[in-house]
C-alpha cells in the first residue's frame, strides 16, 4: 500500500518462551505484514525479568529494529555498557532519573523500501500510579522530551510513537489524551494482557492501552500459575519461574502517513506459536 509506513510494536518479551516465539515469529511477520520497522519491549527477556547484552544480541540478530525497556531496564547491570553506546537501537525509560545509564529517546529509521531513511522516533514512558519506581512526572517528561524533536525535511509533522509502561490503564489513557494530535502513536505495555481498545483518538493518534506481552499465556501475566495462585491463597513466600504453555506473540500494527506524521490506523496483532 502506498503512501504508508507500517511499524509492528511487540509487546514485553517474556523469559526464554517469549524470546524463543519471538525468534520464530518474526519472519512470519515479514512475510505477512510487510512491516518497515519493528520494536520491542525486552525488559523480561532474562527469565522474566532483565536483559543482557547476549538477549539483546538475540532479538536484534531476529529482525527486531529497536528494543525499549521499561521498570526492569536495570535489573542485570551487564546491560550498562550496550545502554551507553549511543549506536545502540536500545532505549530506558524518559523519566528515569538523570543519573540512570542509558540512551532515553531512540531514533530509527526503515533500512530499505519506499520509505527509507524516513527518521522515526520512540520515547518510553513509566508511570508513577501502582509502580514502585523512582520515576519522574510523565506529562512534564513527555513534553520536555517533544520539544527535541523536529519534522524530516519535507514533512509537517514528525513521526513519534510514545510507550507508556504504566501498570494503570487510566494514566496511560491520560496520557494518551494528554499527547493527542501531537505524536503518531501512545502504545502501552507492562501489565501482559491484551487489551480490546486499538483506535484512532479524536485529534488523530493512535492509541492502545496495552498491546499484552510476547510469551506464556497459560500462566499469571507470564509466571507459573500454581505458584502465584499458591503465593496469592496462602501467603507462602514462593519462586515465580516463567511459564511455559500457550505461548504468544502479542503486540500492534501502526500505519503511518510519514508526509504529515499521523497515524492512518491501528490493529492489535497476534500470532500463536507452535
Amino acid at each position: 500500500m502506498a503512501g504508508r509506513m507500517r511499524i509492528i510494536f511487540l509487546g514485553d518479551v517474556v523469559g526464554a518462551p517469549g524470546r524463543q516465539g519471538v525468534t520464530k515469529i518474526i519472519p512470519r511477520i515479514r512475510e505477512e505484514r510487510s512491516p518497515d520497522l519493528i520494536l520491542a519491549n525486552a525488559e523480561n527477556i532474562k527469565h522474566g525479568s532483565g536483559i543482557t547484552e547476549d538477549l539483546y544480541r538475540t532479538l536484534r540478530e531476529a529482525g527486531v529494529d529497536g528494543v525499549t525497556l521499561g521498570d526492569h531496564a536495570l535489573r542485570d547491570r551487564r546491560i550498562v555498557p550496550v545502554l551507553e553506546r549511543a549506536t545502540e537501537p536500545i532505549i530506558i525509560p524518559f523519566n528515569l532519573p538523570a543519573r540512570s545509564p542509558g540512551q532515553r529517546v531512540l531514533k530509527l529509521s526503515p533500512a530499505a523500501g519506499e520509505w527509507q531513511g524516513t527518521a522515526v522516533t520512540v520515547v518510553t514512558l513509566l508511570g508513577r500510579v501502582f509502580m514502585n519506581c523512582p520515576a519522574d512526572e510523565p506529562f512534564g517528561a513527555i513534553d520536555r522530551a517533544l520539544e527535541k524533536v523536529a519534522a524530516a525535511p519535507g514533512a509537517s509533522r514528525p513521526i513519534v510513537i510514545v510507550e507508556v509502561h504504566m501498570e494503570a490503564t487510566a494514566e496511560k489513557i491520560a496520557l494518551g489524551h494528554h499527547l493527542d494530535g501531537r505524536v503518531t502513536a501512545v502504545v502501552g505495555s507492562h501489565t501482559h494482557v491484551p487489551t480490546a481498545d486499538a483506535r484512532l483518538l479524536p485529534k488523530g493518534t493512535a492509541f492502545i492501552t496495552d498491546v499484552g506481552m510476547c510469551g506464556p499465556y497459560d500462566s499469571v501475566i507470564g509466571r507459573d500459575k500454581e505458584s502465584v495462585v499458591t503465593h496469592m491463597s496462602a501467603a507462602l513466600p514462593t519462586q515465580f519461574d516463567v511459564a511455559s504453555g500457550d505461548v504468544r506473540v502479542c503486540g500492534c500494527q501502526i500505519d503511518v502517513d510519514p508526509l504529515t506524521g499521523r497515524a492512518l490506523s491501528i490493529e492489535r496483532v497476534e500470532w500463536a506459536v507452535a
